[in-house]
């Protein structure tokens, strides 16, 4: 079924309000209360491992290499399960936020990972 245009005479209701695509910077938290996590992604690696600091578009982030092919979104799929699993929290409370068919991406987690996120980034303290 197709979507009724609206002509521009006519206001928008509010569930067809645009609204902005921009979220707050990478590790500065999520829309939700989340923390926005810059990911570099190393597909097809030996086996599964994340920590690492790689100095990307998305401001420093944390490297993720995963054993899945970066075809059909296995990769993408596979770093968030393993960023999950290091971070401590469940998989369904880290989502992708940008880099869908990129090695850079975003994710936002849900919860307290700031302290452990940084422990993988840059090492202990």
């Amino acid at each position: 079924m197709a979507k009724r245009r609206v002509p521009p005479s006519e206001p928008r209701k509010p569930s067809e309000a645009r609204t902005p695509s921009d979220g707050p910077a990478p590790g500065r938290g999520g829309a939700a209360g989340g923390l926005s996590v810059a990911v570099r992604v190393r597909p097809g690696a030996g086996r599964d491992r994340v920590g690492g600091r790689y100095d990307g578009p998305h401001g420093p982030a944390l490297v993720v290499a995963v054993g899945a092919p970066a075809v059909d979104g296995r990769a993408t799929e596979a770093v968030r399960r393993a960023l999950a699993g290091a971070l401590g929290v469940r998989a369904a409370a880290v989502t992708l936020k940008v880099g869908a068919t990129s090695r850079d991406k975003v994710f936002v987690v849900d919860g307290d990972v700031g302290t452990r996120l940084a422990e993988l980034r840059d090492g202990p303290p």
